[in-house]
């Protein structure tokens, strides 16, 4: 019967005991040498990718955290440089707009509602004084 392990790492362990133990029963196995030989080629190339695999991964690692970091310190570089744009040209400057930054244009103000034509104003308040 075959092993039930399903990772890389676990099949991995349980072919090399296979092979370790087909070595150690090679007087009995004779017939099933040729197969073990390429079996032990195949585990060996399996090895070497399982090793290339976890370089690359920690590479990767490696890579993600220098990026990170870049994305970090350009962001910084970056919002550093916008300031200096708007400080140069003016916050209501039109040229910042080529930049990517909205130029100050002032406040909208709010209009107050004029009252409808075809409705009477409403009653001023009443003088206290006299």
């Amino acid at each position: 019967m075959g092993s039930n392990e399903r990772t890389y790492k676990g099949k991995l362990g349980d072919w090399e005991k296979l092979n370790t133990m087909m070595g150690a029963n090679s007087a009995d196995l004779a017939h099933l040498e040729a197969t073990r030989a390429r079996f032990e080629i195949l585990l060996n190339q399996a090895r070497d990718a399982a090793a290339r695999q976890a370089t690359f991964t920690a590479g990767k690692q490696d890579a993600s955290q220098q990026l990170r970091t870049f994305i970090v310190e350009g962001d910084r570089l970056a919002n550093l440089l916008r300031r200096a744009v708007k400080q140069h040209y003016g916050i209501r400057s039109e040229k910042i707009a080529e930049f990517g930054m909205q130029p100050f244009r002032g406040r909208t103000r709010k209009v107050k509602a004029l009252p409808d034509e075809g409705q009477p104003p409403a009653p001023a308040a009443a003088d206290p004084t006299p």
